[in-house]
């Protein structure tokens, strides 16, 4: 919801539904429960509003989404589209000590052992062509 209200300005149940990929019936009950724990405003056929409360949790999973894809993509080697999913389910999960030491590691990977991070990729990239043929 927080993506779609940064980038459209609006939150809609039938834009929550599609990129969910869930059916629109499935997106109001949810929202319900949301807005019975203050994380949104929500009344039927309006637009959803994201509370103070919603914002800030939204915001922090935003940032937990971030890091993970980055880290899945340049520091796994995953590929986008699959990086991208994978933090879709990972960001509701993980720890802050996790998300903090994922931090850590990326930056000492990249400042301390540059090198060591290209032989891995390269690797992977290699393994990951060879199983596609």
């Amino acid at each position: 919801m927080y993506i779609l209200q940064k980038n459209k300005g609006v939150i809609r149940v039938k834009d929550i539904a599609k990129m969910m990929r869930v059916k629109p019936p499935t997106v109001v009950e949810a929202l319900k429960k949301l807005r019975d724990k203050g994380f949104v405003k929500y009344e039927e056929h309006e637009h959803i509003l994201l509370t103070e409360k919603g914002l800030e949790v939204a915001k922090k999973t935003y940032s937990k989404h971030q890091l993970l894809t980055e880290f899945f993509i340049n520091i796994l080697g995953i590929p986008p589209e699959i990086a991208e999913r994978d933090a879709c389910q990972f960001e509701h999960y993980v720890s802050e000590v996790t998300v903090h030491r994922i931090r850590e590691f990326i930056s000492y990977i990249q400042q301390e052992c540059p090198y060591a991070l290209k032989q891995f990729l390269k690797k992977v990239r290699e393994k990951d062509q060879a199983v596609a043929k």
